[in-house]
């Protein structure tokens, strides 16, 4: 039996739950800067998840490893969220959450593949848990007739919140101090905070963390069955068609000589032109040989993955083959060749051009190719399943995913412009000063090492006032504790050092911290 049939404190507990995260989900985000309050509201989450669900705990001993694992596990995944609050940082956590409230209902299963897709299943029908639950509920208790126990379960509290306002009306008058508290609420000001947007943000969070306090999978995925060929029926007679002459054993064959052929010229010239330094032809040069190949040189190397994919499925002819694996072997390798020779150009183009977000994506997203493409040959030389290539790229998108939450872009990419530019003797083009102040608080100590040089150099400092408004709304915003994270404690750290900051003219402090 579930516990939408369990009796009715079950379900008001789990909303008296749901109703005091909300409240603290007002108190630390809304209107509030992001920061380390998204870590403590997943700690405080997952032990509410943890409390209310007592019947994972019961089946666990003190010696059991998967007590100690997924708790574990959960807390590495919320780490990135006392690093620096992104997109990225609360895409982990959600997703660990997750998991981790999957886990403690049993309904986890094993391998990552699996596990993606319930995940992908739990996110979609999150936004609607709520209301669906509410419905069933009360279907479920007009059919068992359980109107009584809820009334008396409200009616429970009539009587102690009743004398309980007495007691403190009482206090009030006998009390100066607590007379005094009373005269500093002011209930109109509080009907204030009731607004529009104030209430949808509630509900927000409210069908949010529903679906954390009560994991359930959606039904909608249904197995169709497999027709079942009669025994009686005879065999149908082997007839070739054209997609066999297109795509059989030989076609295949055939196609991967070709390719090999085709991908080895492009990887000669490369390692001519790139690695060995031989000179352009006239009016080419190694900028505009770079930025041209970068990136089709990547689709070129994801088209070949598809092919190698469709054309060894596990169990089929050509994958028994041993000249045709060969062939496939030759062929992937070079397309790793091709991906780190794109890597290369990018490493040309952005030494000449710069660094940018993009930039950087790409390089990420290029190591994620090659090593897809090394996951491919091992799925082929160790006869594994494609759930097992699935899984394994799942765990390689993972793991380079969790790593970049730790990794500063913006002063990456702001100390690699400034020492890069030509104002600091370096190989590229001038510093972009309007990109590297929008890179944000970050990029104020790339850009104060840049006006030093300038200065010492040229004689002249053409610092912006700008970057003094930037530094001095980060710092206000800093004297709030919700914001705090260790990035912007180091950052701070960092501008302290330099000596105090000479507040701009014209500037508005925002809000103090309430």
């Amino acid at each position: 039996m579930t516990d939408l049939l369990a009796p009715a404190p079950s379900y008001c507990q789990r909303f008296g739950a749901a109703v005091l995260l909300v409240a603290l989900a007002d108190f630390f985000f809304y209107g509030q800067p992001a920061g380390i309050t998204w870590f403590l509201f997943g700690i405080v989450l997952a032990a509410a998840m943890v409390a209310l669900n007592s019947l994972s705990l019961n089946s666990m001993t003190l010696n059991d490893r998967w007590l100690w694992v997924r708790p574990a596990a959960l807390l590495a995944a919320l780490l990135p969220l006392v690093e620096n609050v992104s997109p990225l940082s609360v895409s982990i956590a959600l997703v660990a959450l997750s998991a981790f409230a999957l886990s403690l209902t049993g309904r986890l299963r094993a391998g990552l593949a699996r596990i993606a897709r319930q995940l992908s299943a739990f996110f979609i029908a999150a936004p609607f848990r709520f209301v669906g639950d509410f419905l069933r509920w009360r279907k479920a208790a007009r059919r068992h007739g359980r109107r009584r126990i809820r009334l008396a379960a409200i009616a429970v509290w009539v009587m102690p919140l009743g004398l309980g306002l007495v007691f403190l009306a009482l206090f009030g008058a006998a009390n100066p101090v607590i007379e005094y508290w009373f005269s500093l609420i002011d209930l109109f000001a509080l009907l204030d905070l009731i607004q529009l947007p104030r209430l949808v943000f509630w509900l927000a969070v409210l069908a949010g963390v529903w679906a954390f306090l009560r994991p359930r999978l959606p039904r909608f995925l249904r197995r169709l069955p497999r027709p079942v060929r009669s025994r009686t029926e005879p065999p149908a007679q082997a007839r070739t068609t054209i997609e066999d002459v297109l795509f059989g054993k030989a076609a295949i064959l055939r196609a991967l000589l070709v390719f090999n052929l085709l991908f080895a010229l492009q990887t000669a010239l490369d390692a001519t032109y790139l690695w060995g330094g031989v000179a352009l032809p006239d009016g080419l040069t190694y900028a505009a040989y770079a930025h041209r190949g970068a990136y089709p040189l990547i689709v070129t190397a994801l088209l070949a993955a598809g092919f190698v994919l469709a054309a060894l499925r596990p169990g089929s002819e050509t994958s028994e083959d041993p000249l045709i694996r060969r062939l496939v072997y030759a062929w992937v390798a070079q397309n790793i060749m091709l991906v780190i020779s794109s890597m290369l150009r990018l490493d040309l183009y952005i030494g000449i051009y710069a660094l940018t977000y993009l930039r950087i994506a790409a390089f990420v997203w290029m190591g994620l190719v090659a090593a897809g493409l090394a996951l491919i040959i091992a799925r082929i030389a160790l006869g594994k399943s494609s759930e097992w290539l699935l899984s394994a790229n799942l765990l390689t998108l993972s793991a380079t995913l969790y790593v970049c939450c730790y990794v500063n872009f913006a002063a990456l990419i702001a100390n690699y412009n400034v020492d890069h530019s030509y104002e600091m003797n370096g190989p590229g083009t001038s510093l972009d000063l309007f990109y590297t102040r929008s890179l944000g608080p970050a990029a104020l100590p790339a850009l104060d090492r840049f006006f030093d040089h300038q200065k010492k150099v040229f004689l002249a400092d053409k610092r912006d006032p700008a970057d003094a408004f930037t530094e001095a709304r980060f710092r206000d915003e800093q004297k709030n504790w919700r914001a705090w994270s260790f990035r912007d404690w180091r950052l701070l750290r960092a501008l302290d050092k330099r000596g105090p900051l000479v507040v701009p003219p014209g500037y508005q402090p925002a809000m103090p911290d309430l």
